[in-house]
C-alpha cells in the first residue's frame, strides 16, 4: 500500500490487524521489514502500520532532505488511517516520533524506545557532513562504519560486522544515514524546546541489558517531555526489534 506525502513522495506501508492505529517508526539501518515482527505481535490488539521511511525500501526520496519532510510523511500516514494514531519509534526513529509529536501531529499516545540522546555533560562529534561526503564518494562501507563508531559501537565489533552477512544490509541503507544524523541533531542533544511542546501521553523505554549510554538517552527524553513515563524493559537491549514479543505487554498496557 502507498500514501503520498505533502511533497509528492510516495511512502510505502503494510497494514495489519484491527483496532486503534499504531504507526511503527524504525531507526537507522531499518525499513518496514525490521518492524514487521512488532507489527505482527501488536496486530491482535491494534491496526499496525509498518512503513518504509523515505529513501528506503519501496518509498520514494524527493530531495532536498529535511526532517520536516519525514514529519510530513508521518502526517500523511496519520491522515490515511483516520486522522489520529498512536506512534512507536525505535532509536533514531524514536527521535523522529518525538519530533513529530512536538510539531503538533495528531498523535494519541507516543512510545519512544531508546532515543539515542546525549546528556548535557556529553559531547558527541557531529559526523553528518563526513558521512554525507563518504556516501557522495561511493564509500558506503566507510559511511556505515563512521555512523556505528559515533553510535558507540566498538571497533572490533564493527570489523566483525563487516565479515557478516548483515553488513550488506547496512551498506544498502547507508545513503539514509545522514537523515538519521540530522534527525538526532548536532551532538545528539535533544531539541528541548520541541519536546517541551509534546502533549500526547508519552512512554519512554530503555532496555535493561543496554549500555548505560543508551539507557541514559531514554532517561534524558523522559525528563524533557512533559509528564513522560520512563520504564526499563528487563533483559532487552537496542536490538529489541528482534524480540518483539518482549514489548507486547508493556505496549498494549500503555497504548490501550
Amino acid at each position: 500500500m502507498n500514501v503520498t506525502s505533502a511533497d509528492g513522495t510516495t511512502i510505502a506501508y503494510d497494514q495489519r490487524g484491527t483496532g486503534a492505529p499504531v504507526i511503527l517508526v524504525g531507526g537507522a539501518f531499518n525499513d518496514r521489514t525490521t518492524v514487521a515482527g512488532l507489527a505482527d505481535v501488536l496486530a491482535a490488539d491494534f491496526t499496525t502500520i509498518a512503513y518504509d521511511r523515505r529513501g528506503r525500501g519501496d518509498s520514494g526520496d524527493t530531495g532536498p532532505y529535511a526532517v520536516e519532510r519525514e514529519i510530513e510523511d508521518i502526517a500523511a500516514l496519520i491522515a490515511e488511517v483516520g486522522g489520529s494514531a498512536s506512534v512507536f519509534g525505535h532509536s533514531s526513529g524514536a527521535v523522529l516520533a518525538l519530533e513529530a509529536a512536538g510539531a503538533g501531529l495528531a498523535i494519541e499516545k507516543l512510545v519512544a524506545y531508546e532515543p539515542p540522546y546525549a546528556t548535557d555533560a556529553e559531547s558527541r562529534p557531529d559526523v553528518t557532513e563526513k558521512v554525507a561526503a563518504q556516501i557522495a564518494a561511493g564509500d558506503r562501507d566507510g559511511a556505515a562504519a563512521t555512523f556505528l563508531e559515533v553510535a558507540g559501537t566498538p571497533p572490533e565489533v564493527i570489523e566483525g560486522m563487516k565479515r557478516a552477512p548483515v553488513w550488506g544490509w547496512f551498506t544498502s541503507l547507508a545513503h539514509t544515514l545522514p537523515y538519521d544524523l540530522e534527525i538526532c541533531g548536532p551532538g545528539a542533544h535533544p531539541r528541548k524546546d520541541h519536546l517541551a511542546r509534546i502533549t500526547a501521553p508519552t512512554l519512554v523505554i530503555g532496555g535493561g541489558a543496554s549500555p548505560e549510554k543508551l539507557q541514559s538517552g531514554a532517561r534524558v527524553a523522559a525528563s524533557v517531555v512533559p509528564g513522560a513515563r520512563h520504564e526499563t524493559l528487563p533483559g532487552q537491549d537496542h536490538g529489541v526489534l528482534q524480540h518483539p514479543e518482549s514489548l507486547r505487554d508493556m505496549l498494549v498496557d500503555f497504548l490501550k
